[in-house]
């Protein structure tokens, strides 16, 4: 078989083997389905690193609001799953049968114009890709065009992390408020709980993210790639050669926000909810340091990284719980002033 070596170098391609290595077979055959589920959840945050490949490793692009658009993905999948297991029979207790129980709580007695799309599998899922890229677009066209970057460019996509978790949790009665949005059982009909679904989820999270690996390379290897590293290394020269820098970036943002939208996707679908505690500024952060230590040029880094720091917590939390949350903040906090 005969390689592109444009597309693929050797070291990138053992790279990519040996991570399906890891993920298809090694960890299925050692792991218990506690821990397979564990790793299907940090695989869900490693769609988020490789958009920051992207956008910060290769476009000079940081992000501080990654989070934001991981959200969005997840919550398109939540109200989905949402209204699926809020049938008439499933809710006859609530004084409105057949809305979502935290709307009952709030007293709305019909389903919100905007969560109407959501009955519908195939609009949910093109709402999962373009929600998040329109509003990315916005935020692109907005600050790229008037040639804001850099510090300003993180800072202003770190405040609206923090503006959409308020506005989330504000709106309670049609975003499940501070709980998010919980109880989520079925896809399709399909029952998501059982140990027998987390293992195809499971396979399923480990086919996309393996997707998306493949779509950024190939994004690196064409004229894209290379004019986002020349933008990153020589902004104002690429401008002056006759390209509106502008318009790059933007798509890349936008891809790259597209990609954190399916990794939400996921982890709604692994975890059984979604709430505003994963689009803050606290795990937009995160999500850059995952990509900072597995490389922010490498691909394959950033499923790793993802995964050794994802596992690290997870072990130092089971070890230590009484300190995992000061631990956590003062790493966030390190990570805000290092990025910046």
């Amino acid at each position: 078989m005969v390689i592109n070596s444009r597309f693929f170098n050797r070291s990138e391609l053992i790279g990519f083997v040996a991570l399906a290595l890891v993920l298809f077979v090694i960890l299925p055959l050692s792991l218990d389905i506690f821990r397979l589920n564990l790793v299907a959840k940090y695989l869900t945050y490693a769609f988020v690193g490789i958009g920051l490949v992207l956008c910060w490793g290769y476009g000079g692009i940081l992000s501080l609001g990654q989070g934001v658009f991981f959200g969005l993905g997840g919550y398109c999948m939540a109200m989905y799953l949402k209204l699926e297991a809020s049938s008439v029979a499933n809710t006859k207790i609530q004084s409105t049968p057949g809305i979502p129980d935290f709307m009952d709580w709030n007293q709305i007695t019909q389903v919100p114009l905007f969560w109407k799309p959501f009955h519908s599998f195939p609009l949910t899922v093109l709402a999962i890709l373009v929600v998040p890229a329109f509003f990315a677009f916005i935020i692109g066209a907005a600050m790229f065009k008037r040639r804001v970057g850099g510090v300003y460019f993180a800072i202003i996509t770190q405040a609206i992390a923090a503006i959409l978790t308020i506005l989330i949790v504000g709106q309670q009665g049609y975003t499940g408020g501070i709980n998010g949005i919980t109880d989520l059982r079925t896809l399709l009909g399909w029952d998501i709980r059982p140990d027998g679904a987390k293992y195809i989820l499971y396979f399923v999270c480990c086919f996309l993210l393996l997707g998306t690996m493949f779509l950024a390379r190939f994004v690196l290897a064409s004229k894209l790639g290379r004019i986002l590293v020349a933008t990153r290394d020589k902004e104002d020269r690429v401008r002056f050669s006759g390209y509106d820098v502008a318009n790059y970036k933007t798509f890349v943002f936008c891809l790259a926000s597209a990609m954190a939208a399916v990794g939400g996707a996921m982890f709604t679908l692994q975890v059984g909810f979604m709430s505003p505690s994963f689009v803050g500024i606290v795990p937009s952060i995160e999500m850059v340091i995952f990509c900072a230590v597995g490389g922010r040029q490498s691909i394959v880094g950033a499923v790793a990284g993802t995964l050794l720091v994802n596992w690290g917590k997870t072990l130092f939390s089971e070890a230590f719980p009484q300190l995992c949350c000061k631990t956590e903040t003062s790493c966030a906090v390190c990570a805000g002033r290092y990025a910046c």
